[in-house]
């Protein structure tokens, strides 16, 4: 797992970013709301499960946001530690990545997965942006990986959701579901999330750095000065 602070000033507090699969630090630009006070972490490229927690040490507060399958991964590294949260957001996706009921149906992970080429990955950025529009956004910050390497990461994420035992668990305060995502299907989400957190929904797409930004300036309102 690739750990990269985006900004590290000092700061007893810290911002934690779990990106989705396939993800770089171009993920998102910082929106103005994040005060000069705080630090920010950006976690990427799964093809190790390995998390350093020696850059945690010494912060008062911790606020985590996670999209889609940085979700499960946050869960994972995260859910066995005792660290100073004051929030832990969740964004289009779920403790369940691969689920036919609470997260990506199996037969559509695996699928691509098998198939896996560069035309199937241009296709999933178009479901994942869901417009036009949206993807040409995308594609201007476009993380800078290989196809090899985004095929490794997705392979191993995979192997790693299959021996998971569930021996991890992170207490979530707020899950944000996208009513247009077309990768972790909405009812999945809304199926995941029932009596585990409180959970709010959008009008987005799977990917909406819009709706990840309005989290960071609404949501993690202590990250502002």
């Amino acid at each position: 797992m690739r750990q990269v602070f985006a900004r590290r000033r000092g700061s007893d507090r810290l911002l934690l970013i779990f990106g989705g699969w396939g993800m770089d630090e171009r993920l998102i630009d910082l929106p103005s709301a994040v005060g000069e006070g705080v630090d920010v972490m950006l976690c990427y490229d799964y093809r190790s499960m390995s998390f350093d927690a020696s850059p945690l040490a010494g912060y008062r507060s911790l606020h985590l946001l996670a999209w889609s399958m940085g979700v499960w991964v946050a869960g994972r590294v995260l859910g066995g530690m005792t660290l100073p949260w004051a929030g832990r957001v969740a964004f289009n996706g779920t403790p369940f990545p691969m689920d036919d009921v609470r997260g990506i149906p199996v037969s559509v992970f695996e699928g691509t997965l098998r198939g896996f080429s560069e035309t199937v990955l241009a296709k999933f950025r178009r479901r994942m942006c869901g417009s036009g529009d949206a993807l040409r956004l995308f594609m201007e910050r476009a993380p800078q990986r290989t196809v090899d390497e985004l095929h490794g990461e997705l392979q191993a994420l995979h192997d790693a959701v299959l021996v998971a035992d569930g021996s991890h668990t992170l207490q979530w305060d707020l899950a944000v579901v996208g009513l247009r995502d077309r990768i972790f299907p909405p009812a999945n989400q809304l199926a995941a999330w029932q009596d585990v957190a409180e959970v709010r929904t959008v009008d987005a797409a799977h990917y909406d750095v819009a709706v990840m930004k309005h989290l960071i300036e609404t949501d993690l309102t202590w990250t502002r000065n």
